[in-house]
């Protein structure tokens, strides 16, 4: 862990240089950039109210990540965890009374350059699969505490000793935490080194293919583009589709609505290939409807999830309200 060691008043000053480290750390305790941008902002006002008691010994890293911890802590009790639709059940046939909207916090995405401004390619390539939706809600099945052990050890790459000083406990039990978070997250196949890489050009090739054929709404070019096993979701719905065919009948069946609409790339959602999708609106123009976020897989697409909250989520990945025609 690298130790920066400020001291004295001045460092105070310094403190907006850890927002991104602590808004990606915050993130994947709060499972939302909103909540995840207070957490932080309620760390830097703690740890100003109370920098007469910093030591310059200390690191100031350390004591933010100790403050940014306990202000996580205190936002999660009582809270019921944020989740995917495909954490509360099995798939479901792809038609319209399958849609339900469950009185649940949803997992949010997070544009990457709020957490990963860094251009170094190892940086931001960790970044990148260490905040992917899999991993993120999969983080959400653990108690607070055991999250913070395993982001802080497996993610951050503290020793033992620091976590166990943060938290304010022993060793042991940093690590007896650590065990049982990992076997949780083994159960959810996700991991913090499934190796996530750059999209490669014939990567980026395919993905303007998709773009073109979405607006087309060309039946015959999305098949050759999804893979078979595609998954998709829509939050706020808790309906989620197993399988390209399945997806397709909606798209083409359910989900006719989005015939004509446009799909215009913005900032990458948790380190994967991110679309704002616009309807065509009655009144003119186009309307948005949903923030597509995709998981590639094998030069194909293996995952959609269609973020509908259009009113909070486009103005944080910087998409306008409206597109004229």
């Amino acid at each position: 862990m690298a130790q920066a060691t400020l001291s004295g008043a001045h460092a105070f000053g310094e403190l907006d240089t850890y927002r991104a480290e602590l808004t990606a750390y915050c993130y994947r305790m709060l499972g939302s950039p909103f909540d995840a941008e207070d957490a932080v902002q309620d760390a830097f006002v703690r740890a100003w109210r109370s920098r007469d008691r910093f030591e310059g010994r200390a690191a100031m890293r350390s004591w933010l990540y100790r403050i940014a911890t306990n202000v996580c802590l205190d936002m999660l009790k009582g809270k019921e965890r944020r989740a995917r639709p495909m954490d509360l059940g099995p798939s479901c046939e792809p038609i319209e009374s399958n849609l339900h909207i469950p009185e649940i916090p949803w997992l949010e995405p997070i544009p990457l350059h709020l957490v990963a401004p860094e251009r170094d390619p190892a940086d931001v390539a960790v970044a990148n699969e260490s905040i992917r939706l899999a991993f993120v809600a999969a983080l959400q099945h653990l108690p607070a505490r055991q999250r913070a052990v395993l982001i802080l050890r497996d993610v951050l790459d503290w020793q033992a000793s620091e976590v166990a000083e943060l938290l304010s406990t022993s060793v042991a039990s940093v690590n007896s935490a650590l065990q049982r978070a990992r076997a949780t997250l083994a159960k959810s196949n996700a991991s913090t080194s499934n190796g996530a890489q750059s999209l490669s050009e014939s990567d980026r090739a395919m993905l303007e293919r998709y773009v073109a054929a979405f607006e087309r709404y060309d039946v015959k070019a999305l098949t050759s583009l999804i893979q078979e096993d595609a998954r998709q979701s829509m939050p706020p719905y808790d309906m989620w589709l197993s399988g390209r065919d399945d997806i397709l009948a909606w798209w083409f069946g359910p989900g006719i609505g989005c015939q004509g609409s446009r799909v215009i790339p913005t900032f990458s959602a948790n380190g994967m290939p991110t679309y704002g999708q616009y309807k065509p609106s009655p009144n003119g123009g186009y309307d948005p409807w949903a923030l597509q976020v995709l998981d590639i897989s094998d030069g194909r697409i293996g995952e959609f999830t269609f973020f509908l909250d259009t009113a909070k989520l486009f103005p944080l990945f910087g998409l306008p309200l409206h597109l004229d025609a």
